[in-house]
């Protein structure tokens, strides 16, 4: 039996996209189940390479059949599609659903900026655009299209946000590598903050230029030694 059409009849049956590790679990569960089918046992171990070559086969068939439907890897989930041409039946078929709003062209000037240079901080994202985008970045955050995904290393650790699955969907890219060209826009030059620098272990991080001056003026009665001193105030007078 051909990998191909097992993986056809299995998305068709499917109530939502399937990623690889999701068909790959089905055909484990499979082996597992049907007791003497020499096919589904043969398939148990199948490899995520076979997978993809299998998809990326059927994808090719469906595409030259010139179907009203075709196979599709959107977020890196599998699924069949309908052809946008019968959008207009499909309606009539299952009603009109709302949908959210489209986003404003300044919502797509902020998503643009942080799809090619994620992961990137709210005032890199001004930098490059000129103008604040609070009231934007919280659409795009209510809308699930970005996220928080960490925190620079750089003075007061900033939060730094990225694309998401939802991001993928919303505009039916396979992964991140499906974004068209835009070497300008990677190009425009952004000024990082200081890099953090921690004296030691425990101690607040200063930017490099501060923490020289204080190894270099730190001493007895001198303010500046308090911050390289690990005795704090309050520890000195419980002592």
């Amino acid at each position: 039996m051909d990998l191909k059409f097992i993986l056809e009849a299995v998305l068709f049956s499917a109530q939502k996209p399937l990623s690889i590790k999701e068909l790959r679990d089905v055909f484990a569960n499979a082996a597992e189940q049907a007791e003497g089918d020499e096919t589904a046992r043969g398939l148990k171990k199948v490899k995520e390479s076979e997978l993809t070559e299998a998809l990326e086969g059927l994808a090719r068939e469906h595409e030259q059949a010139q179907r009203s439907y075709r196979l599709a890897c959107v977020a890196g989930c599998w699924q069949f599609v309908t052809q946008p041409d019968y959008a207009p039946w499909l309606r009539a078929l299952v009603g009109h659903k709302t949908r959210p709003p489209r986003l404003s062209l300044p919502a797509l000037e902020t998503l643009a900026i942080i799809a090619y240079r994620q992961p990137i901080t709210r005032a890199e994202i001004e930098q490059v655009r000129g103008v604040t985008v609070d009231g934007v970045m919280q659409t795009l955050l209510e809308r699930g299209l970005v996220e928080q995904v960490g925190r620079a290393e750089v003075v007061g650790r900033p939060m730094t946000y990225g694309t998401t699955a939802v991001f993928l969907e919303y505009f039916g890219l396979r992964g991140l590598e499906g974004l068209p060209a835009a070497d300008e826009l990677r190009r425009i030059a952004v000024q990082k903050p200081e890099t953090l620098v921690t004296a030691e272990p425990g101690l607040a991080t200063v930017p490099p230029e501060q923490l020289t001056e204080v190894e270099k003026g730190a001493g007895e009665g001198d303010p500046k030694s308090d911050l390289l001193n690990p005795k704090s105030e309050t520890m000195s007078k419980s002592e």
